[in-house]
Formats: structure tokens, C-alpha cells, sequence
């Protein structure tokens, strides 16, 4: 079941255990970041806070953040990510520079690939608040395994990240902690260097398809080249 937390005026946190959504009330629309999984049941926690039209926007395609979008029948994602969707569904494309407002709030899109490839970010430069997706968190894991993901592109992106830190100040992940501060851009960062530099042990997981490497602050979920 989804809680739903007033985290500040008009905007909620929809949490259910397992991956977290945001919703943002205006005054004639909404907006929801990200549907959860099928079970999650967004779309009900969207119906208790409003009757508004909800626009969706989405961080990246995996199943975690779009089983729900059967109940809205729309939303907008990056089309390097439009392959993991399901058909049926309208989709808009996300880019670079986007930016969509709902009451007081100003979403501005940072393309963020590396986790997914059309993995985004959201930043209200104003508010100092960023929506990172599955791309920054304390501690882990970030998945980083399969085909649709590059951890080569991910460093960059978490280079990019790090240069608007001053600009980030609250982080809202999807998953794990949440606020976070700043300062976990670049303890991924390093950590995902260290990954690519082979400076990590992996662990074989015991259920997933993958290695679990734990660095000083972050662990990757991660397969290793060629196996």
C-alpha cells in the first residue's frame, strides 16, 4: 500500500516500501514523477490528494517507475527508454532543457544517461531541489547491470550532476534515504570510478544475474565485461 507524506506545500512523497514517487498539486493540473510498480497502486494514492488532470513524467523506463502507467494512458520519458515501456502507451519525448511548471514548482530536464539510457533528472533551480531517479543514492545498491545500462556514461553523467551541486541542494531519490544532501553525487561519482578502474571485489549476487561491489559509500550492482 502507498503513504502518501506532505513533504512541502503541494508537493508529496508517495511511498510504497519499495520505490518512492512525487506528486505536485497546482491549481489546475498535476504533476506525477515516476508510477511505481503495478502493484504499487499510484494511481489511487494520485486520486486521494487530487481530482486534477495528472500529467506523468518519468526518470527512466524500468518496470519499478512505469507499472503504473496503464491507469494515466500517457506520459513523457527520454526515447532512448521507450523501447522498456509496454505498447498502449502515449508517450512524449524528454529532453535536455524541458521544463514543465505546476503551481509554484519549475521542473527543468537534465539528461542523466548512464543508469538507463534515457535515464533523466528533475531540478527546480529555485527551490534547490533535484529528482535524480535511481541516479544518485546513499549507499545502494544502483543497479548497473543488463543491456540497457553504461557505467562509462553514468560517470559522466554523475560529473555533470556534480556541477550543479550548488544548485541541488535537497535530493529526493527513488529509492533508499530520502532527503538526501548533495555531497552523494560525488560519493557515487568516486565510487563508480573505482568501479571502472577495477579497484572493487564483486561478490557473486545470490539471486541476480550480477556482482554486488561496495565501494567507500555506494554499491553497484554489476556484471563484469565479457562474462
Amino acid at each position: 500500500m502507498t503513504e502518501i507524506k506532505l513533504f512541502m506545500d503541494h508537493f508529496y512523497i508517495l511511498e510504497d516500501g519499495r520505490v518512492r514517487q512525487f506528486l505536485i498539486v497546482g491549481e489546475q493540473q498535476a504533476l506525477l514523477i515516476d508510477t511505481g510498480f503495478e502493484d504499487s497502486g499510484v494511481y489511487q494514492a494520485v486520486r486521494e490528494v487530487t481530482d486534477l488532470p495528472v500529467q506523468v513524467l518519468l526518470t527512466h523506463g524500468d518496470r519499478d517507475h512505469t507499472g503504473g502507467l496503464k491507469d494515466f494512458g500517457s506520459c513523457y520519458l527520454n526515447q532512448k527508454d521507450w523501447h522498456l515501456l509496454d505498447s498502449g502507451i502515449e508517450v512524449k519525448d524528454l529532453r535536455e532543457g524541458d521544463v514543465f511548471r505546476c503551481g509554484d514548482f519549475c521542473l527543468e530536464v537534465l539528461e542523466i544517461p548512464g543508469h538507463t539510457y534515457g535515464s533523466v533528472a528533475f531540478l527546480d533551480r529555485e527551490k534547490k531541489l533535484l529528482l535524480p531517479g535511481d541516479s544518485v543514492q546513499k549507499e545502494g545498491p544502483i543497479f548497473m547491470f543488463g543491456a540497457h545500462r553504461n557505467l562509462d556514461l553514468y560517470i559522466e553523467s554523475q560529473k555533470k550532476l556534480c556541477g550543479i551541486a550548488d544548485q541541488a541542494v535537497t535530493i529526493l531519490p527513488c529509492h533508499h534515504d530520502c532527503p538526501i544532501g548533495p555531497e552523494y553525487m560525488e560519493k557515487n561519482l568516486k565510487d563508480a570510478i573505482d568501479l571502472k578502474a577495477g579497484k572493487l571485489k564483486g561478490k557473486k549476487h545470490p539471486f541476480m544475474p550480477c556482482y554486488s561491489y561496495k565501494g567507500r559509500w555506494t554499491e553497484f550492482l554489476y556484471e563484469i565485461p565479457g562474462e
